[in-house]
């Protein structure tokens, strides 16, 4: 498995279709929600399973603290470590961007894949597009 930053707009792109089979297609989320208009100005975090896009996040903001979101992973390659690499591999973008933490918005049913890389909870919990959430945070 190769998890890094994409290379080229065919890489996002299979990055958005796997976002959309994910969050639209399991979870029900809607489309104009899971496409928000900020894809352009993000760095996409892509694993690669030999040429096949297995999962991806995204990072946004150029300062101090970014936002990772919108991490997904293929049905079939779930419980192997890809989220974990690509939340590795997301930090180290991060930290090569300057930041010192990220900040993410994890589904509840995510939040010990996020606690296991070191991300601690913040705020109180609250529903998002249908589904409970909470925010956490992991210093650089």
């Amino acid at each position: 498995m190769e998890v890094r930053p994409a290379h080229h707009a065919a890489e996002v792109e299979q990055a958005l279709d796997l976002r959309e089979r994910v969050f639209c297609g399991e979870q029900g989320v809607d489309l104009a929600a899971e496409r928000d208009g900020r894809d352009d100005e993000a760095l996409h975090v892509v694993a690669l399973d030999g040429p096949r896009l297995i999962g991806t996040c995204r990072l946004l903001g150029d300062g101090a603290v970014m936002r990772l979101g919108r991490l997904a992973v293929a049905p079939e390659a779930r419980r192997r470590g890809v989220g974990l690499a690509i939340l590795d591999a997301a930090e180290r973008s991060a930290r090569s961007a300057g930041a010192t933490e990220v900040r993410l918005h994890a589904q509840a049913a995510a939040v010990d894949l996020y606690a296991r890389a070191g991300y601690v909870p913040y705020g109180e919990p609250f529903v998002e597009e249908g589904i409970d959430h909470v925010g956490m945070e992991k210093a650089l």
